[in-house]
């Protein structure tokens, strides 16, 4: 009896892990075919060589880049010793480098949490916008807002009619607070870590663009649910580039970028998704393919 019951757990063990492979690995496949990894990429091409969006960035260069020096310092001056001590016992000698993520994680969590509530909710916005505008994807924006004539993107942005950077949400932090033990988990932990926070990272690049949709909540998260692999590889590879010290804030705005120019070639792709209505999210998936 104890035998079978044995192999009974096994048996459903390995059945689960087969499944959980099998959604792995279609998210990843999905994720190659629509390249939304390579947006905060192109994002940062785009960025530096289109001059006018640089406007809503140098206008908070100055307090945002002491925020970061900042955070970053007094992290690693008040942190990094003590987490080191316990990283260690379960990490070994690769806890002084997973101790570095981890610092430049929480780091980048506390700069995003403060300057987005603080500093830059209108400046990212107008990144956003002004990209869309550089696309000549106007009509959408007009959804959101008031554009004045001109060939300046930035300058053209008027009023602002809908504002959809919501504060920073409890639940993010809550769930950033429960996922950090897996980095004791040497390697493996700190990379699913970032896999985790990415993850949930990409599920809000694509608001604004969700909000000028007029989309409903039950769109939002059947379009989500439908595209997990490319949102989550966007928002892995954005993570990353939010991470590095001092140059986090930079990144901010070339991702915000890179994810007005992925909506702008989905919204070029897809004329059926400026209807009011929901689209047909399988048969649109596949066309984008």
């Amino acid at each position: 009896m104890s035998n079978n019951f044995v192999e009974s757990v096994q048996s459903k063990a390995q059945e689960v892990a087969k499944e959980d492979f099998s959604r792995a690995k279609v998210l990843i496949n999905d994720a190659a075919k629509s390249g939304s990894y390579l947006y905060p990429v192109k994002g940062i091409v785009y960025f530096a060589t289109h001059k006018s969006l640089w406007k809503p960035l140098l206008s908070k260069l100055a307090p945002t880049i002491a925020l970061s020096v900042g955070v970053v310092t007094s992290m690693f001056a008040f942190t990094y010793l003590p987490q080191l001590a316990l990283l260690v016992f379960v990490n070994g000698p690769l806890a002084v480098f997973t101790t570095v993520l981890l610092i430049l994680s929480e780091s980048a969590t506390i700069i995003s949490l403060v300057s987005r509530n603080f500093l830059l909710q209108d400046a990212l916005l107008d990144t956003f916008d002004g990209t869309l505008v550089s696309k000549n994807a106007t009509g959408l924006v007009t959804e959101g807002r008031q554009l004045k004539s001109g060939a300046d993107p930035i300058d053209r942005l008027g009023k602002i009619l809908k504002s959809p950077f919501s504060r920073f949400s409890p639940k993010a932090l809550v769930r950033y607070v429960m996922y950090l033990p897996l980095n004791f988990i040497p390697v493996v932990g700190t990379v699913a870590f970032i896999l985790v926070n990415g993850r949930s990272r990409g599920q809000s690049v694509h608001d604004r663009y969700f909000q000028l949709k007029r989309w409903s909540a039950s769109q939002r998260s059947s379009w989500l649910s439908e595209h997990t692999g490319p949102y989550a590889a966007f928002g892995t590879v954005a993570t990353l580039l939010e991470m590095v010290p001092v140059a986090s804030i930079l990144f901010s705005f070339t991702n915000a970028v890179g994810a007005a120019l992925w909506a702008a070639d989905i919204e070029a792709k897809e004329n059926q998704m400026s209807h009011g209505t929901a689209p047909s999210l399988r048969e649109t998936a596949k066309k984008a393919e």
